[in-house]
């Protein structure tokens, strides 16, 4: 089975809530990863918030063609526990 990001939340500053195929949501933060010509514009904080789902890659994207693999982000993510969620990311 391929990891995909279903839904993304941004928190604040670089840090998204993650909610992945799997049924597990996972905190992120990515500033230590904004680095090179693709992703340091997504240090300006109105860039990095729009963030969304590609439905074909089935990962998060940036307008400016900026994405992550979904493997990469579960690897790195902070595992949220489910009473810590809102609803609409709520986990079955």
């Amino acid at each position: 089975m391929f990891l995909r990001v279903e839904e993304v939340v941004h928190l604040a500053d670089c840090t998204l809530r993650l909610k992945f195929s799997n049924g597990i949501t996972k905190d992120v933060n990515l500033e230590p990863e904004l680095f090179g010509e693709v992703f340091l514009p997504l240090r300006d904080p109105v860039r990095f918030r729009q963030v969304y789902v590609n439905p074909e890659t089935n990962t998060i994207e940036w307008p400016n063609g900026a994405d992550f693999a979904p493997e990469f982000l579960f690897e790195i993510g902070e595992l949220v526990e489910t009473a810590d969620l809102p609803a609409e990311l709520e986990t079955v």
